[in-house]
């Protein structure tokens, strides 16, 4: 029997290496994060990060998981909005937990809210693994995963645990790269992704080893009904996704309904 193994890019590794790994890669982006996202997508994410947010509708006094939650552009995002939801109709905070791997990429995070006017004290920052979340069983509304579940070692763990920690009626996102629908899009994504993407890196980032890992990822991610399936076998009902951009990226929802 074959040892198991998990992907890294192209690569298949030792699953104990790559989180040291996939640490490795965004300690290097982490300062430019934000920018590269703007630079290789044309802004574009932004309009799939601001669809994300407004299906989550976040509410006053909810609790959300930002998992992978980076530098924290999502978490701003559903605080503002439930802010506005507070405003329209009262109640209390809502609270939006990041919980991230890399430690480089939340103090980033830390930082910005630290050289801006608006406070955010609805964010709670944290260092943790998607794979064992430090959060209690059954405590969430909400959880979310924007562009980080094709980084984790075990994604069915993820999966699991992002299963665990929500509350009945709590609703799952995750919004990922994906397939695009066509051949002639996924042709011209490709070409796109595989020339492009690590030069900007190279000449942005001065990182091209990072962004073609990154590329690579994507290519190996699961495409849209293959994830929907391990959605479901992680516990959630009512599972779908909504394509954007032609498949570039998904959405992918679901419910925990019942009890585990």
């Amino acid at each position: 029997m074959s040892e198991p193994t998990a992907s890294f890019g192209f690569q298949d590794v030792d699953p104990a290496q790559k989180p040291r790994l996939v640490r490795g890669v965004f300690d290097r982006v982490a300062s430019r994060y934000d920018l590269m996202n703007d630079l290789m997508s044309a802004g574009v994410h932004r309009v799939w990060k601001d669809m994300t947010a407004a299906r989550l509708n976040p509410q006053p006094g909810e609790i959300v998981v930002d998992c992978a939650g980076g530098t924290g552009d999502m978490a701003r995002r559903f605080v503002t909005l439930a802010r506005k939801a507070k405003a329209r109709r009262g109640g209390v905070d809502a609270q939006v937990v990041v919980v991230d791997y890399n430690a480089e990429m939340v103090a980033a995070g830390r930082e910005r809210d630290d050289d801006v006017e608006v406070a955010w004290p609805e964010i709670l920052w944290s260092v943790g693994d998607a794979q064992r979340l430090p959060l209690p069983d059954a405590s969430s509304d909400a959880y979310v995963i924007s562009f980080g579940i094709r980084n984790v070692t075990d994604i069915d763990a993820a999966l699991r645990e992002a299963r665990r920690v929500l509350k009945p009626g709590g609703r799952f996102l995750c919004l990922e790269f994906s397939r695009p629908v066509t051949e002639m899009l996924n042709k011209a994504y490709d070409a796109y992704s595989f020339a492009v993407i690590p030069k900007i890196g190279e000449l942005v980032a001065k990182d091209r080893a990072s962004y073609q890992y990154l590329v690579e990822s994507i290519r190996r991610f699961p495409d849209q009904k293959r994830f929907a399936a391990m959605i479901e076998a992680a516990g959630f009902s009512q599972v779908g996704w909504t394509n954007f951009t032609g498949g570039v990226a998904a959405l992918h929802h679901g419910w925990a309904i019942g009890g585990r």
